[in-house]
């Protein structure tokens, strides 16, 4: 099968999108795929474009969202359309804009974690847009939708939103989970000795994330000092901010920065705390499926988050974490916490339960294989 593979950006840069248009690319060459790099888009604009970001901004401090702007979306269509072989079977996108309005008689495919509406007043950039970018946002993703052979989303909160606020017809809309961005090859054998080697005496919880506030770093930090005060030795390893907005942090909290996954020092340091640490703590204000849940379950790593977006895909309470409302007091999460830590049975089941959930559902080679049958389906 020959793809014409859609990024607006370079697809092999794995700093774009944390990684996920240059995974989903090779998971297609790993399926036998022939792929066809269409990227780099050039983001073009006009004078009047230009003109009402700045007014807008000026006078209403809102974002005029230019990528959202038919004018541009027109353009992606035109640059891709030049650069499409004749003989591809399938244009493929990591995302919904950049095949909104391209007229092609090869069928069209995307791949992503989230509608436009489904954003919209969910993360902090969708949530001060002007009403002409709500307006022609809603009307790409409309487009995108309803010229789409298939529409696959990483969770079932992304795909409901598609077929309840753009009205698609479910059986072009479908589930598949994204896989996790590491490289290992780990085995049943080996996630055994590396539970066993985590340490029995103190907690270790590890954060990751670049936006900490979003990413709920400041309750991560509750609950590591709540389970101090219960009795639990908690240290709180926190990955991914270049600099945490706190001026003194508490001494249970050890800040690693930013670690960049780009080289094999950051993977192997990151590689690292997913073994050693003995559960991730996420309490995402707002998220999609970060693939960092599927990355610490392929280390046997459970996983604690709240459940907002399309997190109750990925972890299943009980089966590889849980998932906690966002307004659940931290007495509840830290009872979860210490009922697992406490019981070195009960955590070596979650644990294995955790890379089960890996192995089965959470990684490139499965969504590979699903992804790959749904396109011959076509």
């Amino acid at each position: 099968m020959k793809i014409s593979y859609v990024t607006n950006y370079d697809a092999m840069d794995i700093h774009n999108w944390s990684g996920l248009g240059y995974s989903i690319a090779k998971m297609l060459e790993n399926q036998h795929a022939e792929i066809d790099y269409v990227g780099n888009l050039e983001l073009q604009t006009n004078i009047v474009l230009r003109l009402k970001q700045r007014i807008y901004k000026r006078l209403t401090g809102q974002c005029f969202e230019l990528e959202r702007e038919p004018f541009v979306a027109g353009s992606f269509a035109r640059q891709i359309q030049l650069k499409l072989k004749t003989d591809t079977d399938i244009i493929f996108s990591p995302a919904s804009t950049p095949i909104s309005l391209l007229k092609t008689n090869k069928p069209k495919v995307f791949y992503t974690d989230a509608t436009f509406a489904g954003m919209l007043g969910f993360y902090d950039a969708f949530s001060n847009l002007t009403k002409e970018s709500i307006r022609h946002g809603n009307y790409l993703e409309q487009k995108a939708l309803d010229s789409v052979a298939l529409a696959i989303y990483s969770s079932d909160w992304a795909a409901k939103s598609a077929m309840d606020d753009y009205h698609i017809n479910p059986a072009k809309i479908k589930v598949v989970p994204f896989g996790a961005n590491v490289q290992n090859n780990l085995q049943y054998d080996d996630i055994k000795n590396i539970i066993q080697n985590r340490k029995k005496e103190v907690c270790n919880l590890l954060f990751i994330g670049v936006e900490w506030k979003r990413k709920g770093g400041d309750i991560a930090i509750k609950i590591t000092e709540r389970l101090n005060e219960l009795g639990i030795k908690t240290q709180l390893h926190m990955v991914g901010a270049k600099k945490i907005p706190i001026e003194t942090l508490p001494g249970f909290v050890i800040d690693h920065g930013f670690v960049s996954k780009a080289t094999e020092e950051g993977r192997n340091r990151i590689n690292d705390l997913l073994a050693t640490s003995h559960f991730l703590l996420l309490p995402t204000r707002a998220d999609c499926t970060p693939v960092v849940y599927s990355e610490a379950n392929s280390f046997g790593l459970p996983c604690i988050s709240t459940n907002v977006g399309g997190i109750s895909t990925i972890i299943r309470d009980n089966v590889n974490g849980k998932t906690f409302d966002l307004d659940t007091d931290v007495n509840e999460w830290c009872n979860f916490i210490i009922d697992y830590f406490t019981d070195a049975k009960k955590y070596n089941d979650l644990c294995l339960s955790s890379f089960s959930e890996y192995q089965n559902r959470l990684n490139w080679n499965v969504a590979g294989i699903e992804i790959m049958k749904l396109l011959k389906e076509i």
